[in-house]
């Protein structure tokens, strides 16, 4: 629902949404759209002149509140103060919110399927509601007490409702149905409980059989009467006794809506024209101007004066419904197209538009941002978007209003740049949605598989790809939007289009469709086609370049595989080969790149985000990418930055999702339909958003989300330049240079790849110890780039770095190493006398430990000298184990070797340090000691016992 006002030529639109975001980190701040079907989704504050319309989930007004639900109806409070809504689907509620300070005042729920339409009294006493049809209910509520007064059935469709002005009785009109409902209290006995409504039907007479669509009761001197109107075109007046008086023949083929004032009648037809009548007599009195013709320019309209000029054999949009402002005599009018004006009437001579928009009649498919360039070569403004639709239309929309922006303004949209149509045929640019008894007035089928399904925007922002529902594939000149190619690629709808990095140096498009092929062009080669794959057996859902030397094609379909390809170069032209295959268990319907190319996220049925990486096809992460428990994953889409992707369910909602550690930072509500698009606008400051309701929302992300995406790009930005400056130091000190292969490069067997280098990096996260923080909260901070779990291998945006242990135990590298006796190699030399000269280079492997009794007669007496030296040493200095002891194997000086025996619980802590082997061999020579004692009698006692004690 939307309010909007204007004045003096120009005008200002405020736009209010039921409900807010589970997050403040994410609002709405604009809605390019409108889907009020009549005039029941339509209304105007009779006090401020502010209009309210629906568009989605959403009621466009002074400000924003969002629903669970999708609205159907709406109308304002007769002093301005309140807004009452209805809702679409199972067991829908009628809502009161209270305009200023956008809270719920009250919730009455009494009806199954949805609710047609909703009024106030204008005494403010009671709302009425009426159900659809298959509800048929019509309810009057004390919404004070939340408690319904009056029921009744009806069994018929009714399209709209009007309450008379002393609020005694309202009128519903519908199929063959004009039907008087009076509000009767018993005076004299108090009624607690629900009492059946009173209801009388208007007296018709022969035009009984007519579908009437538009009713309103008399204001001032005509409040005894009622008007309506139906389809075939009759404005009908019945009187105080519900007899129809007179009828007038409006002389159009279809006519939709109605609004009185005091002394008007306004009746909206087709071919956009709106019809006035004088109330008091119904006489004509003029009509008013029509909007623009369907298929017109915008571009072109910068003169004021080209709104009202006329094209020959022009068609113009029906009018859907109508709005009488009191306050300031403005008329707001809603035609076919999705169009919406607000009209001056105060003067009838001299009628002028106080304010218009244009949007999208159908499904808007895709959404794309127009690359960002600091010099002349941009064809279109900064912070420029484009959406396409199944009204075969590609409009060029920009939120910068501020007369520093430079751009020029047309007399129909602030937002609207410029519409391309792609057929030359407007059949399609009129909703036709909501009336089905009408069907196609010419005759001619509808086509149903028309409007373009997807565009994309060369990255040099020169060209605009686009293909549309029947498989064909057009190029346009963005500067003058001259169609340069039309090609019949595919045999079924065109899924996916994309265009090479501009890294790569060679300038492809791939187009994918639901044929099941994938085209590869060359666009240097005027799009002359290079290759067709068709590896997958099922719609291919999305189709990506990857890669920064070299090219790389990745892509998904509904069978449930990730194929990843490598480019060859083959004589003149580039062939893709299959270098992995990924199967999956479930669906898989969008994926999207990061900005290092390393990455790949991809939307699963499953509800869940799989992040490949682009070289090897290895998963490594899968993180929840909806919060509910219900659809599937539709879309996904990762910002400029690589810190944050959004990701669409089926469920109709958008959530904002941290990329790193998985966690949902945002989780929005406010299509009607499943949301088809998303990007993310290079200033880091919106996201935008595009889905099946035919509207386009534009979130404003938080301060805390943008500040986290620039820092991370100044990051990048600053590590690609320290990589420029190496390589360009690197390049200045080589004289030699290489010719590179056509052909795929190979490695030398002891060069690494980068993804063998991550591989390494990822084993060494494995021996990270846990920090105390990880313990206590298990993740990392929601708006800072963490890694989980099973996160990526290694912080992908920061240089390579040694792994460094962690934990109170760890010690740096760099001290003196700590060292024990019993190390196994040394073993030998403490417990082995062996001759000097055998210890060179060559027979130090050939050192082998020698038995006891070896070791008893080799010993020497100045051996025994040394061991009387240490314990003198040991007796006069107190005598400390040393932690390392040193030996000079190659030392020609030393002819002795150290004997150093350890005492009983010296023994024991240096086995106890020891590992492995050195453990067990210690215990082995005690135990040969005490064998050997006890074999040789009382002098192997007496030698043992010397030696344990010395």
């Amino acid at each position: 629902m939307s309010f909007s006002k204007g004045s003096g030529g120009s005008g200002w639109l405020c736009s209010l949404l039921v409900g807010l975001p589970v997050f403040s980190f994410v609002t709405l701040e604009k809605v390019l759209g409108i889907t009020a079907q009549n005039s029941s989704g339509l209304t105007c504050d009779p006090n401020t002149g502010y209009i309210a319309y629906l568009a989605g989930r959403k009621l466009i007004a002074s400000s924003f509140l969002v629903l669970r639900k999708a609205l159907s109806a709406l109308a304002f409070s007769p002093d301005g103060r309140y807004i009452v809504t209805g809702e679409n689907g199972h067991r829908p509620a009628v809502r009161i919110w209270d305009v200023e300070d956008k809270s719920q005042v009250a919730e009455m729920r009494g009806h199954k399927y949805g609710v047609a339409c909703v009024a106030f009294s204008p005494n403010m006493k009671h709302i009425v509601s009426m159900g659809y049809q298959h509800d048929m209910v019509v309810n009057v509520w004390d919404w004070k007490k939340d408690n319904v007064v009056a029921s009744n059935k009806v069994s018929c469709k009714v399209i709209a409702i009007s309450f008379s002005e002393d609020s005694s009785y309202f009128v519903t009109v519908g199929h063959r149905h004009v039907k008087f409902w009076f509000l009767e209290v018993s005076k004299e006995l108090k009624v607690t409980g629900t009492v059946p409504l009173v209801g009388r039907s208007g007296i018709l007479g022969e035009l009984h059989n007519n579908v009437f669509c538009g009713v309103a009761c008399g204001r001032g001197k005509m409040a005894g009467n009622t008007f309506c109107v139906s389809y075939s075109g009759l404005l009908c007046q019945f009187n105080e006794k519900r007899v129809l008086e007179k009828w007038i023949n409006l002389k159009v083929s279809l006519s939709s809506c109605l609004c009185v004032s005091e002394d008007l009648i306004f009746c909206g037809c087709t071919d956009g024209t709106v019809r006035i009548f004088q109330a008091h007599d119904m006489h004509y009195v003029t009509n008013l101007p029509k909007p623009h013709y369907l298929g017109v320019d915008v571009a072109q309209g910068l003169d004021p004066s080209f709104l009202f000029c006329r094209k020959a054999q022009s068609v113009y949009p029906d009018t859907v419904a109508l709005a009488f402002d009191p306050c300031h005599h403005w008329l707001s009018c809603v035609y076919k197209d999705h169009s919406i004006y607000v009209w001056d009437i105060q003067d009838l001579t001299k009628v002028g538009k106080v304010w218009s928009d244009l949007f999208h009649s159908s499904y808007v498919w895709n959404v794309e941002v127009y690359p960002e360039f600091e010099d002349q070569r941009a064809c279109l403004p900064s912070g420029s978007f484009l959406t396409c639709s199944s009204d075969n239309t590609i409009r060029f929309w920009n939120m910068e209003n501020s007369p520093t922006s430079g751009r020029p303004k047309n007399v129909f949209s602030n937002n609207l740049l410029k519409v391309v149509y792609v057929e030359n045929d407007i059949q399609h640019l009129q909703d036709i949605s909501h009336f089905p008894d009408r069907g196609n007035e010419n005759g001619t089928p509808v086509d149903m598989k028309s409007g373009v399904r997807v565009m994309q925007v060369s990255p040099d922002g020169q060209h605009l790809a686009s293909g549309d529902r029947s498989g064909n594939l057009r190029i346009h000149e963005l500067r003058f939007m001259d169609e340069l190619v039309k090609v019949e690629a595919h045999d079924a709808e065109v899924l996916c289009l994309e265009y090479s990095k501009p890294e790569t140096g060679v300038t492809l498009l791939a187009s994918a469709s639901r044929d099941r092929l994938i085209h590869v062009l060359n666009v240097e080669k005027n799009y002359n086609l290079e290759q067709t794959l068709d590896d997958h057996s099922s719609s291919i859902t999305a189709i990506k370049f990857a890669g920064n030397r070299d090219i790389q094609m990745i892509s998904c379909g509904a069978d449930k595989s990730i194929y990843f390809r490598s480019a060859q170069k083959v004589s003149d032209s580039l062939h893709f080969v299959r270098t992995h295959h990924v199967a999956e268990k479930t669906t898989l319907y969008d994926m999207d790149i990061d900005i290092t190319q390393k990455y790949v996220a991809v939307a699963c049925q499953d509800r869940n985000v799989r992040v490949y990486n682009t070289v090897n096809g290895k998963q490594k992460k899968c993180f929840k990418g909806s919060q509910g428990d219900d659809g599937s994953l539709l879309k996904v889409q990762v910002d400029p930055s690589g810190t944050f992707l959004a990701t669409s369910c089926s469920d109709k909602s958008i959530s904002v999702i941290d990329f790193y550690s998985g966690e949902c930072i945002a989780k929005m509500f406010g299509h009607s339909e499943i949301v088809t698009g998303m990007k993310f606008t290079y200033d880091c400051r919106h996201l935008i958003t595009v889905s099946g309701d035919s509207c386009v929302f534009i979130w404003q992300l938080g301060p805390e989300i943008t500040n986290c995406m620039k820092q991370h790009l100044m990051e990048i930005d600053h590590i690609d330049q320290q990589k420029k400056m190496k390589e360009t130091k690197w390049s200045s000190q080589r004289e030699t240079y290489v010719s590179v292969p056509s052909g795929p490069c190979s490695l030398s067997p002891g060069e690494q790849t980068e993804d063998e280098l991550e591989e390494e990096c990822e084993q060494q996260l494995l021996l990270k110890t846990p920090t105390k923080d990880s313990f206590e909260t298990g993740r990392s901070p929601p708006l800072t780039p963490g890694l989980g779990d099973d996160d990526m291998d290694g912080a992908t945006f920061h240089a390579k770095r040694s792994y460094q242990p962690h934990g109170r135990w760890a010690e740096r590298a760099d001290r003196e190493p700590i060292k024990t006796i019993l190390d196994a190699r040394d073993l030998n030399y403490y417990f082995s006398p062996v001759n000097p000269d055998m210890l060179d280079d060559s027979g130090l492997e050939k050192v082998e430990p020698k038995s006891l009794a070896q070791l008893l007669t080799e010993v020497s007496t100045p051996t025994l000298g040394l061991l009387g030296r240490l314990r003198h040493s040991q007796t006069e200095g107190g005598f400390r184990r040393p932690d390392f002891l040193q030996l000079d194997l190659e030392s020609s000086k030393t002819s002795d070797i150290i004997i150093y025996t350890l005492e009983p619980e010296a023994i024991r802590d240096r086995c106890a340090f020891s590992s492995g082997t050195n453990y067990y061999y210690c215990w082995w020579i005690l135990w040969g000691w005490w064998g050997w004692a006890l074999s040789a009698g009382p002098m192997g006692f007496w030698i043992g016992g010397w030696l344990w004690e010395g």
